[in-house]
Protein backbone atom coordinates (compact mmCIF):
# COMPACT_ATOMS: atom_id res chain seq x y z
CA UNK A 1 0.00 0.00 0.00
CA UNK A 2 1.08 3.57 -0.57
CA UNK A 3 3.01 5.50 2.08
CA UNK A 4 1.10 8.00 4.17
CA UNK A 5 -2.33 6.45 3.54
CA UNK A 6 -4.73 6.05 6.45
CA UNK A 7 -7.81 3.82 6.39
CA UNK A 8 -10.62 5.08 8.59
CA UNK A 9 -14.39 5.00 8.81
CA UNK A 10 -16.05 7.42 6.45
CA UNK A 11 -17.62 10.58 7.86
CA UNK A 12 -20.52 12.76 6.71
CA UNK A 13 -17.97 15.40 5.63
CA UNK A 14 -16.59 12.87 3.10
CA UNK A 15 -19.81 12.67 1.05
CA UNK A 16 -18.89 15.16 -1.70
CA UNK A 17 -15.44 13.59 -2.12
CA UNK A 18 -17.04 10.13 -2.23
CA UNK A 19 -19.41 11.16 -4.99
CA UNK A 20 -16.47 12.61 -6.92
CA UNK A 21 -14.50 9.39 -6.38
CA UNK A 22 -17.29 7.18 -7.76
CA UNK A 23 -17.77 9.45 -10.75
CA UNK A 24 -14.05 9.21 -11.55
CA UNK A 25 -13.70 5.48 -10.88
CA UNK A 26 -16.90 4.45 -12.69
CA UNK A 27 -17.64 7.05 -15.37
CA UNK A 28 -20.02 4.67 -17.19
CA UNK A 29 -21.98 3.59 -14.10
CA UNK A 30 -24.14 5.54 -11.70
CA UNK A 31 -23.42 4.20 -8.23
CA UNK A 32 -23.99 7.50 -6.45
CA UNK A 33 -27.68 6.85 -5.64
CA UNK A 34 -26.77 3.47 -4.11
CA UNK A 35 -23.86 5.06 -2.23
CA UNK A 36 -26.14 7.74 -0.77
CA UNK A 37 -28.69 5.16 0.37
CA UNK A 38 -26.03 2.98 1.97
CA UNK A 39 -24.47 5.92 3.80
CA UNK A 40 -27.92 6.92 5.08
CA UNK A 41 -28.48 3.48 6.65
CA UNK A 42 -28.10 3.79 10.41
CA UNK A 43 -27.30 0.15 11.13
CA UNK A 44 -25.54 -2.63 9.32
CA UNK A 45 -23.45 -0.63 6.85
CA UNK A 46 -19.72 -0.24 7.36
CA UNK A 47 -18.02 2.39 5.22
CA UNK A 48 -14.25 2.92 5.07
CA UNK A 49 -12.11 5.41 3.18
CA UNK A 50 -8.44 5.51 2.28
CA UNK A 51 -7.06 9.03 2.67
CA UNK A 52 -3.68 10.68 2.31
CA UNK A 53 -3.72 14.12 3.86
CA UNK A 54 -6.92 15.76 2.67
CA UNK A 55 -7.19 13.57 -0.45
CA UNK A 56 -9.78 10.79 -0.45
CA UNK A 57 -8.26 8.01 -2.57
CA UNK A 58 -10.57 5.03 -2.06
CA UNK A 59 -13.77 3.77 -0.48
CA UNK A 60 -15.44 0.50 0.39
CA UNK A 61 -18.80 -0.38 1.92
CA UNK A 62 -19.98 -3.59 3.53
CA UNK A 63 -23.62 -4.33 4.32
CA UNK A 64 -24.64 -6.84 6.98
CA UNK A 65 -27.33 -9.08 5.52
CA UNK A 66 -29.28 -12.12 6.58
CA UNK A 67 -29.76 -15.53 5.12
CA UNK A 68 -33.32 -16.77 4.70
CA UNK A 69 -34.14 -19.28 7.43
CA UNK A 70 -30.75 -18.94 9.19
CA UNK A 71 -29.45 -16.97 12.15
CA UNK A 72 -25.95 -16.34 10.81
CA UNK A 73 -24.98 -12.88 9.64
CA UNK A 74 -23.65 -12.64 6.09
CA UNK A 75 -21.93 -9.55 4.77
CA UNK A 76 -21.90 -8.11 1.29
CA UNK A 77 -18.97 -6.15 -0.09
CA UNK A 78 -19.99 -3.33 -2.42
CA UNK A 79 -19.25 -0.87 -3.69
CA UNK A 80 -15.46 -0.53 -3.84
CA UNK A 81 -13.75 2.34 -5.66
CA UNK A 82 -10.19 3.64 -5.95
CA UNK A 83 -9.18 6.81 -7.78
CA UNK A 84 -7.94 5.81 -11.25
CA UNK A 85 -4.55 7.49 -10.80
CA UNK A 86 -3.72 5.37 -7.72
CA UNK A 87 -5.18 2.01 -8.77
CA UNK A 88 -2.95 -1.09 -8.71
CA UNK A 89 -1.07 0.14 -5.63
CA UNK A 90 -2.77 -1.98 -2.98
CA UNK A 91 -5.46 0.41 -1.76
CA UNK A 92 -8.38 -1.81 -2.76
CA UNK A 93 -6.83 -4.80 -1.01
CA UNK A 94 -6.14 -2.75 2.11
CA UNK A 95 -9.76 -1.57 2.19
CA UNK A 96 -11.03 -5.14 1.72
CA UNK A 97 -8.78 -6.39 4.53
CA UNK A 98 -9.93 -3.69 6.96
CA UNK A 99 -13.58 -4.40 6.21
CA UNK A 100 -13.22 -8.16 6.59
CA UNK A 101 -11.50 -7.70 9.97
CA UNK A 102 -14.28 -5.42 11.14
CA UNK A 103 -17.07 -7.73 9.96
CA UNK A 104 -15.46 -10.73 11.62
CA UNK A 105 -15.44 -8.77 14.88
CA UNK A 106 -19.17 -8.08 14.38
CA UNK A 107 -19.96 -11.81 14.15
CA UNK A 108 -20.35 -11.99 10.37
CA UNK A 109 -19.47 -15.51 9.20
CA UNK A 110 -19.26 -15.07 5.42
CA UNK A 111 -18.95 -12.17 2.96
CA UNK A 112 -20.42 -12.16 -0.54
CA UNK A 113 -19.37 -10.02 -3.51
CA UNK A 114 -20.55 -9.65 -7.09
CA UNK A 115 -17.41 -8.68 -8.94
CA UNK A 116 -14.43 -9.59 -11.11
CA UNK A 117 -13.31 -13.13 -10.15
CA UNK A 118 -9.68 -12.40 -11.06
CA UNK A 119 -9.55 -9.39 -8.74
CA UNK A 120 -11.51 -10.75 -5.79
CA UNK A 121 -9.91 -14.19 -6.14
CA UNK A 122 -6.58 -12.56 -5.21
CA UNK A 123 -8.19 -11.56 -1.91
CA UNK A 124 -9.51 -15.03 -1.04
CA UNK A 125 -12.97 -14.94 -2.61
CA UNK A 126 -14.18 -17.97 -4.60
CA UNK A 127 -17.32 -18.65 -6.68
CA UNK A 128 -20.31 -19.48 -4.48
CA UNK A 129 -23.29 -21.56 -5.57
CA UNK A 130 -24.54 -22.18 -2.02
CA UNK A 131 -25.76 -18.68 -1.16
CA UNK A 132 -28.12 -17.29 -3.77
CA UNK A 133 -28.21 -13.56 -4.52
CA UNK A 134 -31.52 -11.80 -3.89
CA UNK A 135 -32.25 -11.64 -7.64
CA UNK A 136 -31.35 -13.98 -10.47
CA UNK A 137 -28.05 -13.13 -12.11
CA UNK A 138 -27.42 -13.35 -15.84
CA UNK A 139 -25.61 -16.62 -16.72
CA UNK A 140 -22.47 -14.70 -17.72
CA UNK A 141 -22.22 -13.33 -14.17
CA UNK A 142 -22.41 -16.73 -12.42
CA UNK A 143 -18.68 -16.86 -11.57
CA UNK A 144 -18.78 -13.23 -10.43
CA UNK A 145 -20.94 -14.19 -7.40
CA UNK A 146 -18.28 -15.09 -4.84
CA UNK A 147 -17.73 -15.41 -1.12
CA UNK A 148 -15.11 -15.75 1.58
CA UNK A 149 -15.50 -17.40 4.97
CA UNK A 150 -14.53 -15.37 8.01
CA UNK A 151 -14.51 -18.41 10.31
CA UNK A 152 -11.95 -21.19 9.88
CA UNK A 153 -13.64 -24.56 9.77
CA UNK A 154 -17.12 -23.08 9.66
CA UNK A 155 -19.67 -25.13 7.72
CA UNK A 156 -20.68 -23.74 4.36
CA UNK A 157 -23.88 -21.77 4.51
CA UNK A 158 -26.70 -22.18 2.03
CA UNK A 159 -29.83 -20.22 1.27
CA UNK A 160 -30.95 -16.95 -0.25
CA UNK A 161 -29.30 -13.68 0.78
CA UNK A 162 -31.72 -11.32 2.50
CA UNK A 163 -30.67 -7.72 1.81
CA UNK A 164 -31.73 -4.34 3.25
CA UNK A 165 -33.68 -1.80 1.22
CA UNK A 166 -30.80 -0.14 -0.70
CA UNK A 167 -30.07 -3.50 -2.37
CA UNK A 168 -33.68 -4.35 -3.28
CA UNK A 169 -33.51 -2.99 -6.82
CA UNK A 170 -33.32 -5.66 -9.54
CA UNK A 171 -31.36 -3.26 -11.79
CA UNK A 172 -28.39 -3.55 -9.40
CA UNK A 173 -28.23 -7.28 -10.13
CA UNK A 174 -28.47 -7.36 -13.92
CA UNK A 175 -26.96 -5.44 -16.85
Amino acid sequence: MMDGVEIRESRPADRDALEDLYGAAFPDEDLIALLRELLAEADGVFSFVAVRGAALLGHIAFTVCGLAGRREKVGMLAPLAVRPEVQRQGLGGALIGEGLRRLKGEGVTRVQVLGDPAYYGRHGFAPDDDIAPPYDLPPAWRTAWQSISLRDGAPRLAGKLSVPKPWRRPALWAP
